[in-house]
């Protein structure tokens, strides 16, 4: 989700509502601005000391790449995507999508959004991945049309035995727009329990948590931050 801070994004009723009953980290704080670099670091560890939203041909690294060494499946969703990563239409944006800046291609894991409610309903990849559009994420369009989208998308993962069966969802902003940069992050698994927790985490420690569950080696900055294992019990 996208250009929220902490307080902003639980003025969402079906936000604040998921807060109220699953894990939350309430001192979470993206690692930069603009989007791009906290895409960026909460996949490869990294931003590249990159400061825009540009393209910028990286190194052919980052969480897809562990996946597909590992023998892992993952299945990328982007909404609005309707040709390659590189030059869908509004309201696809590339800065929201960090796995086709690793080694400058589009990787094959990547499809449309419109692929999601019937992939759900099958054999669901062991990692997913979601970028909402332009309008969806709250980067173009109100608060409420983003809870709204998430209100319709969460109780399709909510639904599958993927999830029902030890998942995991979270529910991550890129950046906040106070002076703290403070996100809602929120941690969702099958056994809801009003969790708060104080720690301090950032996009770093959301890709260490990953990788830790998946049996992934820590890339860069994540090999040195507290997983969000609080949050998972």
């Amino acid at each position: 989700m996208e250009n929220r801070s902490y307080s902003q994004a639980l003025a969402g009723h079906y936000t604040a509502g998921l807060a109220g009953t699953y894990g939350v980290a309430i001192n979470y704080h993206g690692v930069s601005h603009p989007s791009l670099p906290n895409y960026l670091a909460m996949t490869s560890g990294s931003t590249w000391r990159i400061a825009d939203d540009g393209f910028h041909a990286l190194p052919a690294t980052g969480l897809g790449v562990q996946l597909n060494k590992a023998g892992i499946g993952w299945t990328a969703y982007m909404e609005g995507m309707t040709r390659s990563c590189f030059n869908s239409p509004y309201p696809y944006a590339l800065k929201h999508n960090p796995f086709a800046y690793y080694g400058s291609r589009c990787p094959p894991q990547e499809v449309p959004f419109t692929r999601f409610a019937s992939d759900m309903a099958g054999n669901v990849p062991r990692f997913v991945w979601i970028t909402p559009g332009l309008c969806n994420d709250g980067h173009d369009c109100s608060t409420a049309v983003a809870d709204r989208w998430l209100s319709k998308t969460v109780p399709l993962i909510l639904a599958t035995p993927a999830w029902q069966q030890n998942g995991v969802l979270f529910i991550t902003w890129d950046e906040g727009d106070d002076s703290a940069n403070s996100v809602l992050t929120l941690v969702i698994h099958p056994n809801p329990t009003a969790q708060r927790s104080r720690l301090s985490y950032n996009h770093y420690s959301l890709l260490a948590t990953i990788e830790d569950l998946l049996g992934l080696p820590r890339l860069g900055k994540a090999a040195n931050v507290l997983p969000m294992s609080d949050l998972l019990s």
